[in-house]
């Protein structure tokens, strides 16, 4: 199987890489600089995005397409040049893998396009599945939510589209969870917050599970949230930290701090939503982490 990755250096890009070529497939992975790259048998990288790049005339017959390419949404203030380069390198990227599809003779059988429950916006009461239609009118679901449409024209050319809303990726050296467990290192770990604000959380294992496993279920196409079955409250979280790194949980973080600190961007942290997994959890999807308890202790006790 020849899989197409753009974004395949960031977290999930190593980690999703790394399955594949455990796994015998080949992958080609979109950079703007191929020729700093040593390929392995199996990791193959490809120019793009550059005015004399044509990776259409590099790649072989493409069977999977993955695109997780996009500027990190917390590596930085959210200022207002941050803003438009978080929505605009999506929008870039999506675009390019469309113009890159569209010159395909023969069209790959699925694309897995990145996305994040973010699109739901944010609620302590509800409960959002794939069903729920409304989204959010905050920065970060009016990009998730543009991010999708520029997705979307895959479909027109006849590719299944499967978009996976990613909660908070949880695994070891990326994503949130080495800034939240800083504290308690330190002794000085505490509710976040009011602390109930929801946390939709999701190991990195069960990340490249639920990709492999939406490549390889035909039915599944559209919105998909990759979050595990069990969310917790910002409260529930931390103390589950503390108990696993044997760590007290007793200093507050209030909002106002927060917010001084990180400006709109501390809405990753001070507000949140209760994601279920339903359509993965309907095809028979089997998380490998469903629980937080789970899910820390083998991150952070192995």
């Amino acid at each position: 199987m020849n899989i197409l990755i753009a974004g395949g250096t960031g977290f999930v890009g190593k980690a999703l890489t790394t399955y594949f070529s455990q796994n015998g497939y080949h992958t080609y992975i979109l950079t703007r600089n191929a020729q700093k790259r040593e390929n392995d048998p199996y990791i193959h990288y490809v120019q793009w995005l550059a005015e004399d790049a044509k990776p259409h005339e590099q790649l072989p017959s493409i069977d999977v397409v993955v695109n997780l390419a996009g500027e990190s949404i917390n590596s930085g203030r959210w200022n207002e040049t941050r803003k438009n380069a978080i929505m605009e390198s999506r929008l870039q990227a999506t675009n390019a893998i469309y113009d890159l599809i569209a010159k395909m003779n023969k069209k790959p059988s699925v694309v897995i396009q990145a996305s994040a429950i973010g699109i739901y916006g944010t609620s302590l009461n509800e409960t959002f599945t794939e069903r729920h239609d409304t989204m959010g009118t905050d920065f970060l679901a009016q990009t998730v939510k543009r991010w999708e449409e520029a997705g979307r024209r895959m479909e027109s050319l006849g590719v299944r589209t499967v978009f996976m809303r990613f909660g908070i990726i949880l695994g070891k050296g990326g994503g949130a969870l080495p800034r939240i467990i800083f504290p308690y290192k330190w002794f000085i770990g505490g509710t976040i917050g009011s602390g109930k604000q929801w946390m939709s959380w999701v190991h990195i294992d069960d990340v490249i599970g639920a990709i492999d496993f939406a490549i390889r279920h035909e039915t599944i196409s559209g919105p998909v949230n990759v979050t595990a079955p069990s969310p917790v409250t910002m409260e529930q979280f931390g103390k589950t930290v503390a108990k696993v790194l044997h760590r007290p949980h007793w200093l507050p973080v209030p909002s106002f701090a927060l917010k001084l600190l990180l400006g709109e961007m501390s809405m990753l942290v001070l507000e949140g939503q209760r994601v279920i997994p339903e359509k993965l959890l309907q095809r028979g999807y089997h998380f490998s982490f469903p629980t937080v308890d789970q899910a820390l202790a083998n991150i952070l006790q192995s």
